[in-house]
């Protein structure tokens, strides 16, 4: 019954592409990364990865802001409710992992 219940979980359509549980789990360690680093990290284009980032955004999963150095640049940070939603997603992948 848990390892359904686990499957059931997972059902998370924000979490459940591949690529935006990649800039989940590449953000979660860090906090937060550059728009260019994470681009470059997962290989995407810009406009892909934007578009992942504005569902994750809606989601309140990460949050995009403007930094000022050198030249504007665009950070993305993750949110609590994203670190939350992410380790719980890892948590429920790792049980079923153990199952088998």
């Amino acid at each position: 019954m848990e390892i359904m219940e686990n499957l059931k979980g997972l059902r998370n359509s924000v979490l459940g592409n591949p690529i935006r549980l990649g800039i989940m789990i590449y953000l979660l360690p860090r906090g937060r990364a550059l728009f260019k680093e994470l681009q470059e990290a997962l290989e995407l284009t810009p406009g892909n990865l934007d578009s992942h980032l504005k569902t994750l955004e809606r989601a309140g999963y990460v949050r995009e802001m403007k930094v000022f150095a050198d030249r504007p640049r665009t950070m993305v940070e993750i949110t609590e409710k994203g670190a939350e939603e992410i380790g719980e997603y890892i948590r429920r992948l790792k049980e079923i992992l153990d199952f088998l």
